[in-house]
């Protein structure tokens, strides 16, 4: 294209919402004028998938569930009152759980602060938390976090071995979204022997 095409093209399709602060120029790239035209059906129909995944749709048949991570960020997308009020209320026994365990209203067996956690899970049960962790983590942080997030024996005593006599300080979080993930049984029969073999009770961590 010549210069007068190209600024034409730039024109028509530079893309510039002062609400959102976004400017988005996708001139140069290589689509033909009816494109939008074509692409049209095809937005419209992932629209009307993300309303039904909204408004409750089973979107896992396998297991039979809904798709609704977001409704956690704001129960009030939730499609009934009872998943919005289960949503509320479990995500404040988990703020009181967190801050009792910080400020030592809830402590080792020992009467000793929680300065370690170890997370045990399988995929999203364990990326998830070390996303965060990596995120928004810093070293002034009340606890370190720890992760087993596959079945390599050599992984684990790796992490073990990092814990190594702060065991009796760390504080063990099972993550299983079905509640039957072998893999994440397995972890935590490790957990377990660990914390065994310290002469440490692992139903109080």
């Amino acid at each position: 294209m010549n210069p007068i095409e190209l600024w034409q093209r730039y024109k028509t399709y530079l893309f510039d919402n002062r609400q959102l602060g976004l400017t988005l120029d996708i001139s140069r790239m290589n689509f033909k004028d009816d494109f939008f035209d074509r692409m049209k059906p095809l937005i419209q129909k992932a629209f009307s998938a993300m309303d039904a995944l909204e408004s409750g749709v089973i979107a896992n048949p396998d297991e039979n569930r809904m798709v609704g991570h977001y409704w956690l960020r704001n129960p009030a997308l939730a499609p009934t009152p009872e998943l919005r009020t289960e949503i509320e209320e479990t995500l404040t026994a988990i703020k009181t759980f967190a801050k009792a365990i910080h400020t030592g209203k809830i402590t080792t067996p020992s009467g000793k602060l929680f300065t370690k956690v170890l997370v045990v899970g399988i995929g999203g049960s364990a990326l998830g938390p070390q996303f965060a962790a990596n995120a928004l983590g810093n070293p002034n942080d009340p606890m370190t976090p720890y992760f087993f997030d596959n079945t390599d024996p050599d992984g684990m005593d790796y992490t073990l071995g990092q814990i190594g006599s702060h065991l009796a300080e760390t504080l063990t979080v099972v993550i299983s979204k079905s509640g039957g993930t072998v893999e994440t049984r397995n972890g935590m029969l490790e957990a377990k022997a660990a914390y065994t073999a310290q002469g440490l009770d692992f139903a109080r961590h």
